[in-house]
């Protein structure tokens, strides 16, 4: 018993983030039972959970955009979002009037990242959409828009925690496959991810570690 406290306690020491009992709600009602789980350096956290369970408002929640009903989220041994994590969400944000570099270029550049058009280039590159970098977003098919908005991820030097809602959505098979990559990339490298998906993950190293959100008691 002294030896698992010992391990919890060193784990919680060296964790990204901390989420304790965490419960969220929408208008009166409770999303999901207190929830509670740590993510390390390096690890890979699927959240799953039914339609309309929260999952989403989660994810809101951990990147601070939404505050929670109860419970405790502590980034890096402190309750502030230090580090400022890199949240990913259902749409899109590309603006339609901007050319796919001018877009990317300035979502990085929203997100506080250091902005490099070689890095730019390379992103865009690597998710099959440097032929369309001087096209303007509005003519871009859904998951193109899809991609430009990914390739967010593989432009980004700092090694920040990643919050991604749904992110497969919208991906053909070898998109699918290509962001895989990159998320395990990341993970390789130290970074954390936090994601939901309705989609098996195609992602062996590093295993990712699943969190089941549970119904909430009955008052």
């Amino acid at each position: 018993m002294a030896d698992d406290q010992a391990r919890s306690a060193t784990a919680a020491a060296d964790a990204v983030l901390i989420v304790r009992d965490l419960e969220c709600r929408r208008g009166d009602r409770v999303l999901f039972a207190p929830t509670s789980f740590v993510v390390a350096a390096g690890a890979i956290v699927w959240i799953r959970g039914a339609n309309g369970q929260g999952k989403t408002t989660l994810l809101r929640t951990i990147a601070g955009l939404s505050a929670p009903a109860a419970g405790e989220i502590v980034w890096a041994g402190a309750p502030e979002l230090v580090p400022r994590p890199l949240y990913l969400a259902h749409a899109n944000a590309l603006k339609e009037d901007l050319t796919v570099a001018e877009s990317l270029r300035f979502l990085l550049h929203l997100a506080g990242s250091h902005v490099d058009g070689r890095d730019v280039d390379a992103a865009l590159e690597r998710f099959g959409m440097a032929s369309r970098k001087d096209a303007f977003v509005r003519t871009l098919s859904q998951g193109q828009r899809r991609r430009v908005a990914l390739a967010r991820l593989a432009a980004q030097r700092e090694l920040l925690p990643w919050l991604l809602d749904e992110p497969f959505d919208a991906l053909d098979a070898a998109g699918v496959e290509l962001l895989a990559g990159v998320i395990a990339q990341h993970a390789r490298r130290g970074g954390s991810v936090v994601l939901t998906s309705h989609l098996p993950l195609p992602i062996d190293e590093p295993a990712p570690v699943t969190v089941e959100l549970r119904e909430p008691a009955l008052a």
